[in-house]
């Protein structure tokens, strides 16, 4: 199933995109689509990372510690 959204968007972001899909000879769409994916999961890591940071439980070692464990 698929839901539309409207957006607006700066002339120059607009004008960037066109060429963009022209470019790569794609629609819009399906550039917002992966670029909102993209963002969508690499913002998915970033809590994650954060909520590490924030757990006083999680325990932190340096690389030299990291390696070690590894073998290398």
């Amino acid at each position: 199933m698929t839901a539309a959204v409207s957006i607006r968007l700066p002339k120059e972001l607009s004008e960037a995109l066109d060429a963009l899909a022209v470019s790569l000879d794609r629609p819009k769409t399906y550039l917002i689509k992966k670029a909102l994916e993209t963002y969508l999961a690499e913002y998915a890591d970033y809590q994650i990372a954060l909520d590490r940071l924030r757990d006083k439980d999680d325990a932190v070692i340096s690389s030299a510690e990291l390696k070690k464990s590894l073998g290398l």
